[in-house]
């Protein structure tokens, strides 16, 4: 019998989350050369797992060089090096956790269990929001998202927090950095460009496709990629307004991102945009504030800046907006909340019809 030599025995592709030490694993397969297939938030098209409603995550493929190529950059620019500790607080099956995690051990840096004991975070916007507070005074916070809201990076600024924010998606990984509080500018060896308010990336970060079914990639003939987020870009400044879900109000198609772009200046609070049940217009553009008084600042705002078709119909208060195990918004939740706040009467509804 021939023996099979222990490079080939070894697995073309790993899943890290399916491992007890996900990060060993990472490096272990970068050391044998196997890509990753990284579990995102998404989910497959009706692929379950077994239990009745639970989906299968869908997973991007990519070679570990896609992360290993950015390391020294992301150490440049985040201050995360062999004398650091880092508190990573979400799981490591999100993959802005899990690069974080495999560069702190690329580096040498130490793990904090606890954020007092940190020198490094990284948080989402919602969590710097939740969990700032917990962090020593001259900690470093390295928060990825869409976008940070100036509330939340004030009040980290005011709890001596220094603040560093980054734009990316599983796909792209790293697009956009923001070291200094100056704006979001392409990640170095990354090239930006916005073609009818769409981002679009060359990058050597992208990552090879998918696992399985397909996602939001695009390419290209040029070699530029894009995952749909939308955007502008002034002069190097990339503004990044989210992906374009929707919701669809008595005939009218309403971007979310355009809501929240046009809401986030007059908000003083985290707030959510998203879409609710109606019985007669399907859905209605609705407004979750966890400051009660920004009902009426967002309100305000909605109504000098937005077509009817766009003003929010529906308006709800909690004390914080639900996040899901990765740390984003939940939006599905938020739309099976009672609210203290009542929505609109229906005569202030969108009249049904492709012109409302």
């Amino acid at each position: 019998m021939t023996r099979v030599s222990q490079a080939e025995e070894r697995p073309d592709v790993v899943r890290p989350d399916e491992h007890p030490d996900p990060v060993a694993a990472v490096l272990e397969a970068h050391r044998t050369g196997a890509r990753l297939a990284l579990a995102t938030s998404g989910t497959t098209s009706g692929a379950t797992s077994g239990a009745r409603g639970a989906h299968t995550p869908r997973r991007v493929l990519r070679t570990t060089e896609s992360w290993w190529a950015s390391h020294d950059h992301y150490t440049a620019l985040t201050g995360v090096d062999a004398r650091a500790r880092l508190w990573v607080p979400g799981p490591l099956s999100a993959t802005m956790n899990l690069y974080a995690a495999v560069h702190a051990a690329y580096v040498g840096a130490g793990r904090a269990d606890h954020p007092r004991e940190a020198t490094h975070a990284v948080l989402t916007p919602a969590q710097l929001d939740l969990r700032g507070a917990e962090l020593p005074a001259g900690t470093t916070v390295v928060v990825a998202g869409a976008h940070l809201a100036q509330s939340t990076a004030h009040q980290a600024g005011r709890r001596g927090l220094r603040v560093a924010h980054y734009y990316g998606a599983a796909e792209l990984s790293f697009v956009a950095f923001d070291a200094d509080g100056g704006g979001l500018r392409a990640f170095p060896g990354v090239t930006v460009e916005v073609r009818d308010r769409v981002v679009w990336v060359r990058s050597p970060y992208v990552c090879d496709g998918y696992a399985g079914p397909s996602g939001s990639l695009r390419r290209d003939p040029d070699g530029w990629a894009t995952v749909g987020d939308i955007g502008a870009l002034d002069a190097d400044i990339l503004t990044i307004d989210g992906r374009p879900d929707a919701v669809v109000t008595a005939g009218a198609t309403v971007l979310i991102a355009d809501v929240e772009a046009a809401l986030r200046s007059a908000a003083q609070a985290p707030f959510a945009v998203h879409g609710s049940e109606h019985p007669t217009f399907g859905q209605v553009v609705t407004v979750t504030v966890t400051d009660a008084a920004d009902r009426q600042r967002l309100d305000r705002q909605a109504r000098t800046h937005l077509p009817p078709s766009h003003r929010p119909r529906r308006w709800q208060v909690t004390s914080a907006l639900p996040l899901t195990p990765a740390g984003k918004v939940d939006r599905a939740q938020l739309s099976t909340l009672q609210s203290a706040l009542q929505g609109s009467p229906q005569s202030a509804l969108p009249r049904q019809g492709p012109d409302a």
